[in-house]
């Protein structure tokens, strides 16, 4: 159990012990400020300790937000400061030194353990009141205050994203609060919540690969409840403040998994009437999966850049200025709640192809409108990107050992990297999706590619447009599997494609995960040992060029589950680890 330790005797009437017992401590009261240290090296190295002004005034969701949040190693707010394993011999050294001065002792040990190096997460409080007064006047005032706000409705405000799209704001957020409460109540865990949305979700992909009137209309109410469920987990974790390295890991890759199991459910009730719709089915995962590395990958490459003088930047800006625009701009990109409540709303009233029609229609708008956007942005910024931004890009390309021969190829010649990624990626889809299937020239196109992969990455990728690399990359790749599967023109090529795109698509976004999390790309075996991504294009091609046509299906889904397997292997052994970042998607609505 947690402990927090009161500086001093409790005050008389004052509901601070029964608050911080609500929360889980163990409640240790103290004779003053210099007896911290001494009750400090009573409580076990290994666990949660916090430090609590006794003459504390604040709302109890003020003191959870610094007490309880399990992502920071220190936390502080007015009079309280609580710190986990990795801050602790930075508490008790200021404890030793009990530091003087004016204002709170718990704001003196947070000011002495984060100039020990140690940095203390400071929440934003909003109204939310954390205060020590000096003088009854002062407690009184305090006391009004803290009256005066209600701590439950902020925390349920709060539980909500602080940007999300149109859809989710006004038809999901307002209702799904109060399921997270109610959750919370019950202790259910936001991973349990996130589970379930899983289970509706691939419930529903059963229900639509019926075929049936009955089954589409089915598969469209649970696909809201299970979007309503995705956003009730997120809302659980921060009402309660449960993050967890798991939960990020599950609220990272189910929603990918999700959507795209329902898509091969859509695909499977299309066959069940006669029609073939896997290449719509994969072209969208393909369009969803290359939209979201451009975001990732523009992210990555301008997080840290210095100098943003971009006037794009400037008028987005300003039209964010502008109500309207705001809510107008975040709905024409479908991000994740307009996307869901759509695919729903059309599996019930009309027929999978139509749905897949409008999914490659509104999502390549919106593809192309963020893109071009994010285009302009770069070309007209004058910016200095870091080594950091460089790498990250670099492992976001996934190249694997055969591209060192381009690499090396490209050392001392000017080479622009993005004019070879082009290049590569128009001759080797343009001949997969022209030539005719097993011609064996095609194998040289591939061989090209993976030379001009390789020239590509082969100098650090700080190029205004550089961050175009990766999806260019995966729109090869992908692309190249689904044009093969559609020459061979045989009964489960194009579902065989749909595995083996699936499987490396969730290597890329774990990828993308990792990174973000500051913990850097999947270990370079991992990499090598399913070939980066310019090996598979070349395998993918000699086996759609040496095997007969019959035996792509088999070929294609072996390597599938081959990629699957070693990838979900590391993945899980990563996340679950306690070397893991905890990723939370706080503002990306796609």
């Amino acid at each position: 159990m947690p402990t927090v330790i009161l500086t001093g005797p409790p005050v008389p009437g004052s509901p601070l012990q029964d608050e911080l017992r609500s929360l889980g401590f163990d409640v240790r009261p103290v004779t003053g400020p210099q007896d911290t240290a001494t009750a400090l090296a009573a409580v076990p190295a290994g666990e949660r300790v916090a430090v609590v002004d006794s003459g504390f005034v604040g709302h109890p969701h003020a003191l959870r937000l610094a007490l309880t949040d399990p992502r920071f190693d220190a936390c502080a707010v007015t009079g309280a400061l609580a710190v986990q394993a990795g801050a602790r011999a930075a508490l008790d050294e200021a404890a030793a030194l009990a530091p003087a001065g004016p204002g709170p002792y718990a704001d003196r040990l947070a000011a002495a353990v984060e100039a020990a190096g140690t940095t203390v997460q400071r929440p934003e409080l909003g109204s939310l009141v954390a205060a020590v007064p000096d003088g009854e006047a002062q407690r009184a005032a305090a006391l009004a205050a803290v009256a005066a706000v209600d701590d439950e409705a902020v925390r349920l405000r709060t539980a909500v994203k602080s940007r999300d799209g149109f859809f989710t704001t006004f038809f999901i957020s307002p209702y799904s609060r109060y399921i997270a409460r109610w959750c919370a109540r019950r202790g259910l865990t936001p991973n349990q919540v996130t589970t379930a949305s899983l289970i509706t979700a691939l419930i529903a992909a059963g229900c639509a690969a019926t075929g049936e009137r009955w089954g589409y209309v089915t598969a469209g109410v649970l696909l809201l409840v299970s979007f309503v469920l995705d956003c009730t987990d997120g809302q659980l974790a921060r009402y309660s403040l449960q993050y967890s390295t798991m939960g990020a890991w599950l609220d990272a890759t189910f929603d990918r998994a999700k959507e795209y199991s329902f898509y091969a459910g859509l695909a499977l009730g299309a066959a069940a009437n006669g029609d073939d719709v896997w290449a719509l089915a994969l072209g969208a995962m393909i369009l969803m999966t290359c939209r979201h590395v451009v975001d990732f990958a523009f992210n990555e490459a301008n997080h840290d850049a210095t100098a943003n003088t971009s006037p794009t930047a400037a008028l987005s800006d300003r039209l964010d200025s502008v109500g309207w625009t705001v809510w107008v701009r975040r709905m024409i990109i479908l991000p994740i709640g307009e996307r869901w409540a759509m695919i729903a709303v059309l599996t019930a009233l009309t027929s999978p192809r139509t749905v897949f029609y409008a999914l490659l229609v509104g999502c390549a708008f919106g593809a192309l409108y963020t893109t071009a956007g994010r285009v302009l942005r770069s070309l007209t910024r004058k910016a200095r990107r870091t080594d950091r931004a460089a790498q990250a890009l670099a492992d976001l390309a996934d190249c694997g050992p055969l591209a060192s021969v381009g690499t090396d190829l490209a050392k001392g010649r000017p080479v622009a990297p993005l004019a070879m990624a082009l290049i590569g990626t128009v001759l080797v889809v343009g001949d997969a999706a022209v030539r005719p299937f097993g011609t064996a020239a095609l194998i040289g196109s591939a061989v090209f590619y993976v030379i001009a992969a390789g020239a590509a990455v082969s100098r650090p990728l700080k190029g205004a447009l550089d961050w175009l690399i990766p999806p260019v990359f995966r729109c090869a790749e992908y692309v190249t599997v689904l044009a093969l599967a559609a020459r061979a023109d045989v009964p489960g090529a194009l579902p065989a494609a749909f595995g083996l795109v699936a499987a490396v698509a969730y290597h890329h976004y774990d990828t993308v995960y990792r990174i973000r999390g500051g913990s850097g790309a999947p270990p370079r075996w991992l990499v090598w040992t399913i070939g980066g991504q310019d090996g598979r294009v070349l395998l993918a091609v000699v086996l759609a060029a040496v095997l007969p046509r019959d035996t792509l299906p088999v070929a294609f889904t072996a390597l599938a589950v081959f990629v699957a397997l070693v990838v979900l292997v590391e993945s899980i052994r990563f996340w679950v680890s306690s070397g893991a970042p905890a990723v939370h998607d706080e503002g990306e609505p796609a």
